[in-house]
């Protein structure tokens, strides 16, 4: 059985009339409160956007000013202005855009301002990135990303290349959809090494902005926990002492570095035995795949914290996890 591929948007729209043009182009993002004027330049709208459910393309062109209310999405999307004047979250923590620099759009809602601008973004939707934190057995729970982190230069750089690739196979004409839905997960994977992902998972305690640097520990964890990772490398990760690390760790989490690792292994463990099929998977391997080298030891870590053994969990009857 097959995954059924998203249906191929295509969609443009040219106008020389203002009002025609905010209202076209808020009936796209669904807009509150829009509001545009002209500025000394000869107005002139354009619009084009290329993809498919999972991912689209957008380009957008408007001589003039344009400001209002987006609202609160399940999607994400990365914008960069090649000309004029942009600014997010307007009134609260504003963010103005960079000509060339890729920019994470809030999630909620936000004010912006715009002017005299050319823009492209990628829109990428919520499910894509669901599904490849999936594939690399990550918690899909009330996933984030922080649109203020600034990414890395490299990051930019490898964003900037998936795009153009993107861009160029989803405009041909006669690209496949299977093609098509192939860009979208290219885009989720590319956003996901871009921005360091958030989920539910966390702690509250860590959102305290004292605890931002146990916190980044905390998150490299979730990200990495397939990694031979030791308490030496979270205090450098986190920038802080072995001692505080461990402290914090305790005070926060009522364990240790190590045993917080071990917990999140087995949780991926736990949603991996899950969702196999019993007759194709073997416990040992998996267990290895998380760094588990010894299956005596693996066995009683995980009967501790679900209370059955894992062949139970593989065939479906494991009772709820304790959390």
């Amino acid at each position: 059985m097959t995954d059924e591929i998203p249906p191929r948007i295509r969609e443009k729209a040219e106008t020389t009339d203002i009002g025609e043009a905010r209202s076209s182009l808020s009936d796209v993002y669904a807009g509150i409160s829009w509001s545009a004027d002209e500025t000394d330049k000869d107005f002139c709208y354009r619009y084009a956007a290329a993809g498919d459910a999972s991912m689209t393309v957008r380009a957008i062109k408007f001589d003039g000013h344009l400001e209002g209310e987006m609202p609160a999405g399940d999607d994400f999307v990365v914008a960069h202005i090649l000309r004029g004047t942009g600014i997010l979250d307007v009134g609260n923590e504003q963010v103005s855009l960079q000509p060339g620099r890729p920019q994470l759009w809030p999630v909620e809602a936000f004010q912006f301002d715009f002017r005299d601008y050319d823009q492209r973004l990628i829109q990428v939707n919520r499910h894509a990135v669901e599904n490849v934190l999936a594939e690399r057995g990550l918690s899909t729970d009330g996933v984030r990303f922080d649109h203020r982190v600034e990414p890395t230069d490299i990051a930019r750089r490898q964003w900037q290349q998936t795009v153009n690739l993107i861009a160029k196979t989803v405009l041909e004409p006669g690209v496949s959809s299977v093609l098509q839905a192939e860009m979208g997960r290219i885009a989720a994977v590319s956003l996901l090494e871009m921005y360091p992902v958030e989920t539910s998972a966390l702690p509250p305690g860590l959102l305290i902005p004292r605890n931002a640097h146990v916190r980044t520990a905390v998150e490299y964890i979730h990200e990495h926990p397939h990694l031979p990772i030791t308490t030496t490398d979270l205090a450098r990760i986190a920038n802080v002492s072995l001692r505080t690390l461990q402290e914090t760790f305790q005070r926060l989490l009522g364990m240790t570095p190590n045993a917080y690792l071990r917990q999140v292994r087995l949780d991926r463990i736990h949603h991996k035995l899950l969702a196999a099929e019993p007759a194709g998977t073997v416990i040992a391997d998996v267990a290895r795949t998380w760094g588990f080298n010894h299956p005596g030891r693996f066995a009683a870590a995980y009967t501790a914290r679900f209370g059955c053994y894992p062949r139970d969990t593989l065939g479906h009857t494991a009772p709820a996890s304790r959390r």
